[in-house]
């Protein structure tokens, strides 16, 4: 079964979740509150949504609850690339790295990391 897909506002969430790790609605808000005009029950129903929809889970032992990703970053931004290849890039991963590279200035070492995994996936490839 594949897992739900997050909406834009979720994503934002689980990204704070994943740098962040297990945390309280008040500690989500106030990172959230930093870049968007944004309620705290807006936040905490949001979060409720996000623990119905599994993407959440909830530890309800104390008076705070305590929320962490349910899902892997790792897994999400697997998913999340392979629909935009699909549905953006006519499933071409070349032309979204293309567009990534010409869109993004990449820094001499995120281009020497490319230039490494490229390497490495090539050789893979060959074997």
């Amino acid at each position: 079964m594949s897992q739900p897909k997050p909406t834009e506002s979720e994503l934002e969430i689980l990204n704070i979740l994943w740098s962040k790790g297990p945390s309280t609605v008040r500690d989500i808000h106030e990172v959230l509150e930093k870049t968007k005009d944004s309620g705290y029950t807006t936040t905490l129903k949001l979060m409720q949504i996000m623990h119905e929809k599994k993407l959440l889970k909830r530890d309800a032992s104390s008076k705070t609850h305590i929320y962490e990703a349910n899902i892997s970053q790792e897994d999400t931004q697997g998913q999340l690339v392979r629909k935009m290849i699909d549905t953006v890039f006519n499933g071409s991963a070349m032309n979204l790295v293309m567009q990534a590279l010409g869109n993004h200035k990449a820094s001499k070492d995120e281009l020497e990391l490319i230039k490494e995994y490229l390497e490495k996936h090539s050789t893979n490839r060959n074997k």
